[in-house]
C-alpha cells in the first residue's frame, strides 16, 4: 500500500472535517441536492466523454494509486544479475526452474526459454509495455476529467441555487435552502477536484512513469541475457536506472566483490 496517498487524502479530509466540526453545526454542510448535482452530474458528464469500458476500467485502475507498488530497483537488478549468471553458466533452459518475482519479467524469461528470436522478444515485451501505459493513461485522463468537471458542476449548482433564491425573494423560508444549494455545490465541486480526483490522477501518472521505467529495465535485461552479455556488463547497463547516489554505492560494492 502507498502510505503517502492514504495519509495525504485522509489528512486533507480530516482537516476539512475538523474545521467544519469546530465551526457551525455540521448539518449545515450536508445538502442532498448539492451532492446530487456535483457527484451525480460529474460522473454522468465524464461518462459521456469516454466509453463505458474506459470509465469502469478507470475505477479499477484507481486502486493502483493506493495498493500498487513496484519492486525495489536495486533488488530487481540483483535478481537480474543472478538470472544472467545462471543463463551464462547453465544455458537459457536452466532459467525455467528459477522463481521470477514479476509477471512481466516472467513473460520475457519464458520467451527466452522458448527460443524466440530477439526481435520477437522485443516486440512482444514492448507491446505489453505500451498496453500497460495505455491503461494507466486512460485511468489518469478520466480522473483528470472528473477534476475538471467537478468545479464546473459546482458552479452550475450555484447558479441553480441563485435562480431559486431570486425567484422566491418574497418567501423568506425558501431563501435559506436555495442559498445552501448555491454555496455548497461550489464547495463540493472544489473538494471533489482538489482533494480526490486530481491527486489520484497525478498519482496514476506517477505510477505510469515508474512502471514504464521498470519495464524498460526488464526489457534491457532480458535482451542482454539473450545475447549472452557478461553479467558485469549487464550490471553496468542496468545501473543507469539507479539514482546517482545509489549508482555510486552499487559500483563500489561491485568493485569490492571483484
Amino acid at each position: 500500500m502507498d502510505i503517502a496517498t492514504l495519509i495525504g487524502l485522509l489528512g486533507a479530509i480530516g482537516i476539512i472535517t475538523a474545521a467544519i466540526l469546530l465551526g457551525a453545526s455540521s448539518d449545515t454542510f450536508v445538502n442532498a441536492p448539492s451532492l446530487l448535482i456535483v457527484l451525480g452530474g460529474s460522473l454522468f458528464v465524464v461518462l459521456a466523454k469516454f466509453s463505458l469500458a474506459q470509465f469502469i476500467g478507470a475505477i479499477k485502475v484507481a486502486g493502483r494509486a493506493f495498493f500498487f507498488r513496484l519492486p525495489d530497483t536495486e533488488a530487481t537488478i540483483n535478481e537480474l544479475i543472478e538470472l544472467s549468471n545462471v543463463a551464462r553458466k547453465q544455458g537459457l533452459l536452466a532459467l525455467e526452474d528459477k522463481e521470477i518475482s514479476s509477471p512481466f519479467l516472467k513473460t520475457g524469461i519464458q520467451l527466452l526459454i522458448d527460443g524466440h528470436p530477439q526481435e520477437t522478444v522485443r516486440s512482444i515485451l514492448e507491446k505489453e509495455r505500451l498496453m500497460t501505459l495505455d491503461r494507466n493513461r486512460w485511468g489518469a485522463k478520466i480522473f483528470t476529467a472528473l477534476g475538471d468537471v467537478g468545479p464546473a458542476m459546482g458552479m452550475i449548482g450555484t447558479l441553480i441555487g441563485l435562480v431559486q433564491m431570486l425567484s422566491n425573494m418574497e418567501d423568506p423560508k425558501a431563501i435559506g435552502p436555495a442559498m445552501a444549494v448555491a454555496l455548497l455545490t461550489t464547495l463540493y465541486g472544489a473538494m471533489l477536484a482538489t482533494m480526490i480526483c486530481i491527486p489520484i490522477a497525478d498519482k496514476l501518472n506517477l505510477r505510469m512513469t515508474e512502471e514504464a521505467r521498470m519495464q524498460a529495465l526488464w526489457i534491457d535485461a532480458v535482451l542482454a541475457i539473450q545475447e549472452g552479455i557478461n553479467p558485469r556488463v549487464i550490471e553496468q547497463l542496468l545501473g543507469s536506472y539507479l539514482p546517482p547516489d545509489k549508482r555510486e554505492k552499487a559500483g563500489a560494492a561491485a568493485a569490492e566483490q571483484a
